[in-house]
Formats: C-alpha cells, sequence, structure tokens
C-alpha cells in the first residue's frame, strides 16, 4: 500500500507556494519539512504527498508516464481541484469530465510539469 508519493522539484519554495494553495483548498496542510522535503497530509496514517529537491544534486526531471491521482469525492471537487491547479500556474492536461461510466478525472501538470490528476468514482 502506498504510504506516500515524492515529486522532483528544481524550486522548493516555488513548489511550497504552488502545493500549499492547491492542497489548502482541499484542507490539506503540511506535515513534515526542511530545507530539501516538504509533505502534506490529513495525518501520519494516511498517504501523503511531498516534493524534494533530488538528494543526489541532479536536476529534477519529469518521469515520463508517471502520474500521481488525488482522490475526490463528487465531480464538482474534480472540477475545483483541476481549476485551482490551474489559476495557480499549473497547465491543463484534459479537462475534468466522465472518463467512463464509473470514472470523472481532470489532468494537469504542476509548477515543475509533474502530470497529476484529480478523480472521483461515479457509479
Amino acid at each position: 500500500m502506498i504510504g506516500y508519493i515524492t515529486l522532483g522539484t528544481n524550486d522548493i519554495e516555488k513548489a511550497a507556494a504552488y502545493y500549499d494553495e492547491l492542497f489548502g483548498s482541499i484542507g490539506v496542510g503540511r506535515l513534515m519539512e526542511s530545507d530539501r522535503f516538504i509533505a502534506w497530509g490529513a495525518n501520519m496514517k494516511q498517504p501523503g504527498f511531498s516534493v524534494s529537491v533530488p538528494f543526489d544534486g541532479n536536476p529534477a526531471t519529469v518521469g515520463n508516464g508517471v502520474m500521481i491521482a488525488i482522490a475526490m469525492d463528487a465531480p464538482e471537487k474534480v472540477d475545483a481541484f483541476h481549476a485551482k491547479a490551474l489559476e495557480l500556474g499549473g497547465s491543463d492536461e484534459g479537462a475534468p469530465g466522465p472518463r467512463s461510466e464509473q470514472f470523472y478525472a481532470g489532468y494537469f501538470r504542476d509548477l515543475d510539469g509533474n502530470k497529476l490528476n484529480a478523480f472521483c468514482m461515479t457509479g
């Protein structure tokens, strides 16, 4: 089971501001942080999300085929989260909408180019 995920960033301050606002829009705040790492989550017993300056010293790059999915409980929340991601400077990778009879999602990229989506099950 997933405990947490980490995405690389080349600008920790810019990434922190983006994700503070984005996750703040759904009531989620920071759980841990250092000068190279920040983690957000509801609590330490649920999966979390983090960004980090790569520890190997090389630039952060986007993983081709990698995507992080953020669970929501209603299509309206998917719409709002996707809109907030774009408002904060993210880019659209697929407007919110039904992808099947039971799956509703909106796709976007963060400021570093990492692909995420917000989704909910509708059936």
